[in-house]
């Protein structure tokens, strides 16, 4: 996998430094253990439905067991529930680098997802490691499973809006002064896939604040559970990897 747009040619060019220049390496490297754990999981979901079927048909006949896997196999693809959440991050890289790393293709709070990557394409947009500050990226994430039978890919967007209040004064109620904003959004097909709702903010006591917003706009199947599960374990560890301390963070499930 190539190194994040942030890590280098990025002083060549008068712009700040990476958080980490290490940080996609160790994002990685977090992804792939996060990812063999995920597939794991994945597996044994599979074969617990595959026991309910012969558990049916040791009990009552084949057609019972065909009814029971069928009816699990549907109930496990229903979507019924949307995550929301918030998550505050500290490091203590400068809040211009911050910008760029969370406008450019790989953002740090998506490790999970370009780790374990095929490819990560530049669909085109704005360079995020220009010297000026970025307005945002166009990016595609590939993938592919079933022993390479199968592939899907994610679609990402960010945009950055520079606060007004980097001009003088903090914003009431923030801590400190709010330098920009960057969303990020995820498509996978014509379904919206994830929205972050990012805010970068400069502390008086230096370094950067991140506040992250997951938006609530798509709703999961049942089988997104035991990811979800895993993905908790592994979150705050790959934002390590990156420079990031995990200050606070909350997630609920809505239907």
């Amino acid at each position: 996998m190539s190194d994040p747009s942030t890590s280098t040619g990025s002083n060549a060019s008068g712009s700040e430094p990476p958080v980490d220049p290490d940080g996609s390496d160790g994002g990685s490297a977090v992804a792939d253990r996060y990812h063999r754990v995920e597939r794991a999981a994945s597996w044994a979901l599979a074969l617990l439905v595959a026991g309910a079927f012969l558990a049916a048909v040791a009990a009552v006949s084949f057609w019972a067991g065909v009814v029971v896997a069928a009816v699990l196999a549907v109930a496990l693809r229903v979507p019924v529930y949307r995550r929301r959440g918030s998550v505050r991050l500290r490091t203590e890289a400068p809040p211009d680098a911050v910008v760029r790393e969370f406008a450019s293709a790989r953002p740090p709070i998506l490790a999970l997802q370009w780790g374990v990557a095929d490819e990560v394409r530049d669909a085109g947009g704005e360079d995020a490691t220009a010297a000026d500050r970025p307005t945002g990226t166009r990016a595609a994430y590939e993938f592919s499973y079933l022993l390479g039978l199968r592939s899907a890919d994610i679609d990402l967007e960010t945009d950055v809006r520079v606060d007004a209040t980097t001009a003088g004064g903090a914003r009431e109620g923030s801590d400190g002064d709010t330098v920009a904003t960057v969303s990020v959004d995820g498509t996978a097909g014509d379904s919206p896939w994830g929205s972050y709702a990012v805010t970068v903010r400069e502390p008086e006591d230096g370094g950067t604040i991140v506040d992250v917003e997951l938006r609530p706009t798509r709703r999961f199947d049942l089988r997104r559970l035991p990811q979800g599960w895993i993905a908790e374990r592994y979150y705050a560890e790959a934002l390590a990897a990156q420079g990031y301390e995990v200050v606070e963070r909350t997630v609920s499930l809505t239907g």
